[in-house]
């Protein structure tokens, strides 16, 4: 079991990061509840008595989450003590401790399940990595995605994107995605086409699903309004395309789509987002291993591209969007992105 002063910390840490991502009410919550939760509701014996580990589990986020689930469905009065409006701490408080006695099965129960944010602004990301491999390699893409989630950045391609005064893509898509392009830019015009694109995920989400949608738009930070509006277009332009992600173990499924010979004509991509850190050391071994033999049978008319956006030690504030490409062998990154797709510094 996790010392609870860890648990305590790990909250104070996911509250300064609200904070610089935009979100002042779930750091004021994340705060509260590392400062102030105790354990006699079953919601916060869980959280004290956390097994995991409360960092990788993102413990803070699934707290916080269980509570915009009860506001949106609009359970336990939670709605006064949210924006628009204005309170102070101890009347936040006392809203949280007031539906932690109201329903504490609830929430107790949604801590089970792990975060799926579907953040679709980070597509921002994915497609300048995508206008790089189609520039280099001129070749038609097959995307496979692990840890797809919703499948909502499989769809890419499908939005219309603001960045910073220059446009991609088509402007009557419902999913507008603005973000702040800086420094030496991907090529807009390469010639990008997507041949096809394949996810998996240990719980994929159905858009098609009622529950499943209510469930990921209650983990979209509440006082974040135009956030939320832009990943609920981009959940029903999945709901239409009937974008589907299989229910997959990644090693497996990477092995299954990787193993064996690519088709010519095609480059075929696996790309991941803010997914790496929460696999195990092995299953990344594995991966690692499997990628490295499938970049022994790369050629130029069937290239292979491993497109990454994850945290690493350079800096918190956030990730490095990488590419290995074979045959050539590169390895570089491409640029230090925000978590939530705001900006993207080229490099």
């Amino acid at each position: 079991m996790t010392n609870s002063n860890d648990i305590r910390a790990a909250f104070e840490r996911q509250s300064i990061a609200c904070d610089y991502l935009g979100s002042p009410l779930n750091a004021r919550l994340c705060r509260l509840l590392g400062e102030r939760l105790d354990a006699r509701t079953n919601f916060g014996n869980r959280i004290l008595a956390w097994e995991g580990d409360p960092q990788s589990d993102a413990l803070p986020i699934r707290a916080a989450g269980a509570f915009h689930a009860l506001k949106r469905q609009d359970r336990a009065s939670l709605a006064p003590a949210y924006p628009p409006n204005e309170v102070t701490d101890d009347e936040l408080w006392q809203a949280l401790a007031a539906a932690m006695e109201r329903e504490d099965a609830f929430l107790t129960a949604f801590l089970d399940s792990a975060p799926q944010t579907n953040e679709v602004s980070r597509s921002n990301a994915i497609l300048g990595g995508c206008l790089h491999i189609a520039a280099r390699t001129g070749l038609p893409l097959a995307l496979h995605e692990i840890g797809s989630s919703a499948g909502l950045n499989l769809n890419f391609d499908r939005y219309h994107y603001d960045l910073g005064g220059r446009e991609w893509g088509d402007p009557t898509s419902p999913v507008k995605i603005m973000s702040s392009w800086e420094g030496e830019t991907p090529p807009l015009d390469a010639p990008l086409a997507v041949a096809s694109r394949r996810g998996c995920d240990l719980n994929p989400l159905d858009m098609s699903d009622g529950a499943a949608r209510e469930r990921l738009l209650s983990y979209i930070w509440p006082d974040q309004t135009a956030r939320l509006a832009r990943i609920e277009a981009a959940v029903d332009a999945a709901a239409r395309s009937g974008t589907q992600v299989e229910k997959a173990d990644a090693v497996e499924w990477v092995a299954r789509h990787f193993a064996k010979p690519s088709k010519a004509g095609h480059t075929r991509v696996l790309s991941h987002t803010i997914v790496w850190q929460y696999l195990p050391a092995e299953t990344q071994a594995r991966i690692e291993a499997v990628m490295k033999e499938a970049a022994l049978e790369a050629s130029e008319d069937a290239p292979l591209a491993w497109l990454s956006m994850e945290a690493d030690e350079t800096d918190p504030s956030s990730a490095s969007l990488r590419l290995r490409l074979w045959p050539s062998g590169e390895d570089l990154e491409l640029a230090r992105t925000d978590f939530h797709g705001r900006w993207t510094r080229w490099t």
